[in-house]
């Protein structure tokens, strides 16, 4: 029974980190008043772009490097449409999610003609596992060995990452002055412009820094997880984090917890995939669905009230203008 609970808070570990780096992404740039549902076109671009300069360069930093820089492009094409033409963002979100999904396939297929996947990758050209110290000497330790083992070690140096954005996230956002004029620019931008700041510059920096980590987010499906790209890798998770971000009200601690329950009914769907009651074997299909079920079940009933920055989600006009 503890080594069951133990592999499944294993896989929870693993399924999380995307999640986490675009819940992290999504706070950025949501406390700064933009809505950012174009996460999953993010998560899938920079996937795309890891995934194909990994493969040709052989090296999973290029990847990454491919992964950030495509993701942070993708987040700036928002900003130009949404912050400098001040254009609905609901709207220039849902494109750039329709792009990725469109111009990844396209593009896979016409440089590798492998149906939209890039070639498999091995070896430096993806983040292997790490060791930890004595991590195989521990093992055998009642407890304490599997725990350091299997949970903490033996995980890409990406999850890692994705586990120490949060803290620094927190940290930069409610322990910092950027984080207070940027938790201001999403509450009270004409206040914030009033004083000196600028509210353009400030949400330009909040979308930039929200595409560095969605970068990070789809570098890690496509370099780390699954060794390659896939069409449509991300499967929902940028709608999954958005959901988490809320579920946790903007911050980064309980956005984290809502990321890892998350993970954690996506790894029990995966457990429980071939599993029969009685004569009737339950449809794959269904158990795949379970977490998107449960993530709606969770937002519409327990989430109580959740109070968004008041200028989400409202382009800012100076009053000269």
């Amino acid at each position: 029974m503890f080594e069951t609970l133990i592999l499944m808070l294993d896989a929870t570990i693993r399924t999380a980190p995307p999640l986490i780096l675009a819940a992290m992404a999504g706070m950025f740039c949501e406390r700064s008043g933009v809505v950012n549902i174009a996460l999953e076109g993010k998560l899938l671009a920079a996937a795309f772009a890891s995934g194909a300069a990994a493969a040709v360069s052989g090296s999973a930093w290029i990847g990454l490097g491919a992964g950030m820089g495509v993701s942070i492009l993708f987040a700036l094409m928002h900003g130009f449409a949404t912050i400098t033409h001040r254009g609905d963002q609901v709207v220039s979100g849902m494109a750039i999610n329709i792009l990725a999904a469109g111009l990844t396939v396209t593009l896979g297929r016409y440089w590798f003609d492998q149906g939209g996947q890039t070639p498999a990758l091995s070896g430096a050209a993806r983040f292997a596992p790490i060791d930890l110290p004595y991590a195989r000497e521990l093992w055998d330790v009642p407890v304490i060995g599997q725990l350091y083992s299997e949970l903490l070690s033996g995980h890409s140096l990406l999850e890692y990452v994705a586990f120490a954005a949060v803290p620094l996230a927190w940290w930069v956002m409610f322990r910092t002055r950027f984080g207070l004029r940027l938790r201001a620019v999403g509450e009270a931008p004409a206040a914030v412009d009033t004083a000196g700041i600028s509210v353009v510059r400030m949400r330009y920096t909040a979308l930039i820094i929200g595409g560095l980590l969605a970068g990070i987010g789809g570098t890690y499906l496509a370099v780390a997880q699954t060794a390659q790209f896939i069409p449509n890798m991300s499967a929902g998770k940028g709608f999954m984090a958005l959901a988490a971000l809320v579920f946790g009200k903007w911050r980064p601690w309980n956005a984290l917890a809502a990321c890892l329950l998350f993970g954690f009914l996506d790894a029990v769907a995966i457990r429980l995939q071939g599993v029969s009651i009685g004569s009737f074997a339950i449809p794959v299909q269904a158990i795949e669905a379970l977490p998107y079920i449960l993530t709606v079940f969770l937002l519409a009933g327990f989430i109580g009230k959740a109070v968004a920055p008041k200028a989400l989600g409202t382009p800012y006009v100076k009053e000269r203008e």
